[in-house]
């Protein structure tokens, strides 16, 4: 597979820039650096993109995450693996990342659990992490950008 084009990020001037500005604004906010890694992972799966579901799972190998729970975040739900909270999480991203599916499309339930693990500024740096991971994901998916090395 080859990319279509440079990563969008890289062709304007000054969006790279802004787009780090942006997901590092998530950090230090109240959660846990492995469950925003967890909930970059699983909407990268939702979303296909390659890139980012290779990256963020070199990202949690690196942070000590277990085999046993990267394996599992596409099957959280049926895996004995997470916290309430992370589960809360993985929910709110998976609502987050299909808005479409539903027509409330992120449930009162599914946000009045993420409420209870998480107050408001980590609420809203998760929210952002999920917005942004899905930003990163369209743009490396639509331009098909090639997760590891491009092959020459």
């Amino acid at each position: 597979m080859e990319p279509r084009m440079t990563n969008p990020a890289m062709a304007v001037p000054g969006a790279m820039q802004a787009l780090l500005a942006l997901g590092a604004t998530t950090r230090d906010n109240g959660v846990d650096a492995r469950t925003l890694e967890l909930v970059h992972l699983r909407a990268s799966q939702i979303n296909g993109c390659s890139l980012c579901v290779d990256m963020h799972a070199r990202d949690l190998r690196k942070a000590g995450e277990t085999d046993e729970r990267m394996f599992a975040v596409a099957a959280w739900r049926e895996a004995p693996y997470f916290t309430d909270a992370e589960r809360a999480a993985l929910s709110l991203a998976e609502a987050v990342t299909r808005l479409s599916d539903r027509a409330d499309a992120v449930a009162d339930e599914v946000w009045d659990e993420a409420a209870r693990h998480y107050d408001e500024p980590a609420l809203a740096a998760l929210v952002l992490g999920i917005a942004t991971v899905n930003l990163w994901n369209r743009l490396n998916a639509a331009t098909r950008q090639v997760a590891g090395p491009i092959p020459h």
